[in-house]
């Protein structure tokens, strides 16, 4: 990640965590919330706007740098045997989710079957493999990056693919806020691609979403899932009537 984008990510989550709005940026900057909108996206801030904004929260820029440097050293990914762990206890596990949607203590109470107790273990258990830090009064901070992700086919993957085959995809996907859409059809090598770029840009902006919906009441987010794929390939009743010298590698 460049250096400037870094920047613009902790000043987001110190916007979030001061209860500060693209509104209020907008006002303090004379500018329109559109402009401050595109500020954001295009990462185009000058010293003296970044400073503006910092006072916005009562900051200076250099506790914006101190942020900056802790947020180097948050962790991208566990390791595999940290994820078979999570994977192991389907309420540690639970937590965990929770506490990546930024959810706090008493919401996991009221909404899961899990005593003060044994929500107080689990907490210490993801504090031990540095996911969060259990602050007094049993507040929440999470210690992951914006990339955090989990292990590419290990053992968090697996887990919920299994749930993606057998629960996940048995539906119309016809009610509100469902969509499925699938397409078939020949595509070259570059058209793949481009279309494997823009799948990836759209799992980076679900996560941007994610980031900037976290401030909002727990009662205006929903859980929310979304499966990309694109790959070469065909029925396999299809793919078993090729003739031996047309079975073609992508």
């Amino acid at each position: 990640m460049s250096e400037t984008r870094a920047i613009v990510q902790v000043l987001k989550k110190a916007l979030r965590a001061a209860n500060v709005t693209y509104v209020d940026v907008a006002t303090a900057l004379g500018l329109s919330e559109s402009s401050v909108k595109r500020l954001f996206s295009e990462q185009d801030f000058s010293l003296k706007r970044l400073d503006q904004v910092c006072q916005l929260m009562n900051m200076e820029i250099s506790d914006l740098m101190r942020q900056l440097d802790q947020s180097k050293q948050q962790i991208e990914q566990l390791t595999f045997d940290q994820e078979q762990l999570l994977v192991s206890d389907i309420k540690l596990l639970v937590v965990a989710i929770c506490a990546l949607n930024h959810w706090c203590f008493d919401e996991i109470i009221l909404r899961y079957n899990i005593e003060k107790t044994e929500l107080i273990q689990c907490l210490a258990g993801l504090d031990k493999l540095r996911l969060i830090e259990l602050l007094p009064n049993n507040k929440i901070q999470l210690l992951i990056s914006s990339h955090f992700n989990w292990i590419k086919n290990g053992p968090i993957q697996r887990f919920f693919e299994s749930q993606v085959q057998t629960d996940f995809l048995d539906s119309s996907f016809s009610g509100k806020g469902e969509l499925r859409v699938f397409a078939t059809g020949m595509l070259s090598r570059e058209s793949n691609n481009i279309l494997t770029k823009r799948m990836e840009r759209l799992a980076q902006e679900f996560r941007q979403f994610h980031n900037e919906d976290s401030g909002l009441p727990l009662e205006e987010r929903f859980g929310s899932s979304m499966v990309l794929a694109i790959r070469p390939w065909e029925l396999a009743a299809f793919e078993s009537l090729r003739r031996a010298e047309d079975l073609r590698v992508f």
